[in-house]
């Protein structure tokens, strides 16, 4: 009998261990590739990743590697979880073995300049392979710890989805399809603004009908701007939309709520970033956001508040009293106010 082909998760995170060992738990061989040769090794005798899983045991089934030309000559399905600063750069040197592969992301993030998703840019390093996008409400500690967990798998290659979902769905884990990828991955990638806002208002003690109210008027900014760039407003209404808004505004797990909850008890961008020791892809995308959002003319006083806060040298209080003060237009934008 052939031995069963593995599957590769490229990222030594705390999202790509998480999917890593879901994969192992499903009977798949899982080479898990990451950059720095020591972490690899440390996690190979340690059956762990002590720094960015701590105290989840590394499934059997999962071999830590620092060789990526070997990994992806051995694998055709192959899980990106790379953080978005490094990502064209990591795949760039091995772009020749990545032709007819089955990559999808599972990074959430927007490339400065080129305004790029992440699968975008990997199609631009590697036009033939297939892709595909992970996104949901899933924190990676909680898929560690088998919280039960629902996710999107999106891309118009029907086959990739169902690869996929034979691949990660099992009893704790269910993997919804979907064909709308670019409204998938915008929504993965947006959140993380917004996670940012709700963390310093918890900071900050706000209420409730506060938390609510930044919720839903996120959740109706991040959907204008996206149908603006073609993606379908239902889309958001899934999990990869409202699902990850969710979770990512109101869980102190979120690492973007970890960041905005040390900048509402004060402490300085730099401070709270190296506080949290790891990339909140949140602050990268706010900067990428606010500029595309005046480009298009797109309406969105949040993005742009929380702008004014982090880089404008604002207060919240001041930025707090233009948002209060500003016209309430429409609840939401696809209805209009008579109800038709």
């Amino acid at each position: 009998m052939t031995e069963q082909q593995p599957v590769a998760v490229l990222g030594g995170g705390s999202f790509g261990t998480a999917i890593a060992n879901l994969l192992a738990e499903n009977g798949q061989r899982v080479l898990q590739w990451m950059r720095d040769p020591e972490q690899a090794a440390a996690m190979r005798t340690q059956r762990e990743n002590p720094r960015y899983l701590k105290g989840i045991k590394l499934h059997d089934g999962v071999e830590p590697v620092a060789d990526l030309e070997s990994t992806l000559a051995a694998c055709e399905l192959i899980f990106v979880a790379i953080p978005s600063s490094g990502l064209r750069q990591a795949l760039q040197p091995v772009a020749d073995a990545l032709a007819g592969k089955l990559l999808v992301s599972l990074t959430k993030g927007i490339e400065p300049k080129s305004f790029k998703l992440m699968s975008q840019i990997i199609a631009d390093v590697a036009p033939l392979a297939r892709i595909g996008v992970l996104s949901g409400p899933n924190l990676a500690r909680e898929i560690a710890e088998h919280a039960l967990t629902a996710t999107v798998i999106a891309s118009e290659d029907e086959e990739l989805c169902q690869r996929v979902q034979q691949a990660l769905h099992g009893g704790t884990f269910r993997v919804y399809a979907s064909n709308d990828s670019f409204g998938v991955e915008l929504g993965g990638a947006l959140k993380n603004v917004y996670a940012i806002i709700a963390g310093m208002a918890a900071a900050l003690g706000m209420g409730e009908n506060t938390k609510s109210m930044l919720i839903t008027r996120a959740l109706a900014e991040m959907t204008r701007f996206a149908v603006t760039l073609g993606a379908n407003p239902m889309t958001f209404l899934g999990l990869a939309g409202v699902g990850d808004l969710i979770v990512t505004c109101s869980s102190p797990k979120s690492r973007n709520f970890q960041v905005g909850h040390a900048l509402g008890e004060g402490l300085s961008l730099e401070e709270a970033v190296e506080r949290l020791g790891e990339v909140a892809e949140g602050v990268n995308t706010l900067k990428v956001l606010k500029t595309k959002a005046e480009e298009l003319q797109v309406y969105m006083p949040l993005v742009a508040g929380l702008h004014a806060i982090l880089f404008e040298g604002r207060t919240l209080a001041q930025v707090i009293e233009v948002l209060m003060s500003g016209d309430p237009k429409t609840d939401v934008d696809f209805i209009s106010p008579s109800g038709f």
